[in-house]
């Protein structure tokens, strides 16, 4: 299991302009902007952060991975899912195509729904350690039930705004 966050060495001068501080918020980040492939499990694969631009303010940010796959740990079957991932960031942020490759990397690996959906919700928080997180799994149906699993960090922090998830409750979701 790898983390990597960008380390800041002490800097003189503050940049000049949007651009510059933009460019250095992703030094020492290895999968943004150039060819990655995926790991071949989760705990092989590295889930890069950044810091927070704005470290000081309560916001929510959203992660929505409609085509979320795994395995079946008994039959070898994909299982399919809608993950919604919410958190309110504090001093890091995930970088989202290292979260990407990150869920790429459950495409080979067998584990139950409960485990898949929790493992990645503690994975993040274990990266970013932030403020506030949630996680929703909505597994498509095998053997006829959807099985949804709802995992969070604690209470919301006051003040945080909380949009629905905007999954439908299973009606053949889809």
């Amino acid at each position: 299991m790898t983390t990597k966050s960008r380390k800041t060495a002490p800097s003189r001068a503050k940049p000049t302009s949007k651009k510059a501080k933009a460019v250095s918020a992703t030094e020492g980040l290895s999968q943004l902007g150039s060819q990655s492939v995926a790991a071949n499990s989760p705990d092989e694969a590295t889930l890069e952060t950044a810091p927070n631009p704005h470290p000081s303010d309560l916001y929510l940010a959203r992660f929505t991975a409609p085509e979320f796959t795994s395995l079946c740990p008994v039959t070898g079957q994909p299982d399919f899912a809608h993950l919604v991932i919410d958190y309110a960031p504090a001093k890091l942020i995930v970088e989202s195509k290292s979260l990407k490759l990150f869920l790429t990397s459950f495409r080979n690996h067998g584990a139950f729904h409960e485990d898949c959906t929790i493992a990645i919700g503690k994975r993040i928080v274990d990266a970013i350690k932030p403020k506030w997180l949630r996680i929703a799994g909505y597994w498509y149906p095998r053997g006829g039930i959807p099985i949804d699993v709802f995992y969070q960090t604690g209470t919301p922090p006051k003040g945080l705004w909380l949009p629905e998830p905007g999954v439908a409750p299973y009606r053949g979701r889809g």
